[in-house]
C-alpha cells in the first residue's frame, strides 16, 4: 500500500510533519482494501488489525482519511456520516453500495447503509452476511 503518505498537517510549532504514525498508516491501509460497494465498521478495521479499537481508528480517519475512500469506514449503526452525508451518498450511489430506504423520522429523510448486505468480511470481497452463509456451509472466512 502507500508507503510514504504525508498528512499535510502542521504541528503546533509549524513544522511539517513528512509521515503518518504507524497506526495510521495501517488504518488507511485497510480502509483501501475496501472493495467497492462495501463497508467496513470502525470497529471491524480495528479488528482486522488486531489492534486499537473503534475510537482510535474514527480518529485515524478523521484526521488522515480524506486520502483513501473515507466513505468506506463506518459507523456500526449504518448512519452516514455526519456533515459528510451528501458525499458519502454520492459514492454509495456510484458504486451500488446497499441501502436501507430513510424512514419519514430520519433525520434529512437520508438512507442508511444495508449493513447487512454492505459489510465487508475483510477476505472474500463479499458481504458479511454472504460469508457467513458460506461458513455456515464449511466455507469462507470473516471478521
Amino acid at each position: 500500500m502507500s508507503q510514504h503518505r504525508t498528512s499535510g498537517n502542521r504541528t503546533n510549532d509549524d513544522r511539517a510533519i513528512d509521515e503518518l504514525p504507524e497506526y495510521a498508516e495501517r488504518v488507511l491501509d485497510v480502509a483501501e482494501l475496501i472493495p467497492p460497494g462495501r463497508v467496513m465498521t470502525y470497529g471491524d478495521v480495528a479488528e482486522w488489525l488486531g489492534d486499537g479499537g473503534p475510537r482510535q481508528v474514527g480518529r485515524v480517519m478523521a484526521l488522515y482519511g480524506a486520502a483513501v475512500p473515507w466513505w468506506r469506514v463506518v459507523r456500526a449503526d449504518g448512519a452516514l456520516l455526519p456533515g459528510h452525508e451528501l458525499r458519502a451518498l454520492d459514492h454509495y450511489r456510484e458504486e451500488s453500495t446497499p441501502l436501507r430506504g430513510a424512514s419519514r423520522s430520519a433525520e434529512g429523510h437520508l438512507p442508511r447503509l444495508d449493513m447487512k448486505r454492505a459489510r465487508w468480511d475483510g477476505v472474500t470481497g463479499r458481504a458479511v452476511a454472504d460469508a457467513d452463509a458460506d461458513r455456515d456451509r464449511g466455507g469462507g472466512a470473516h471478521i
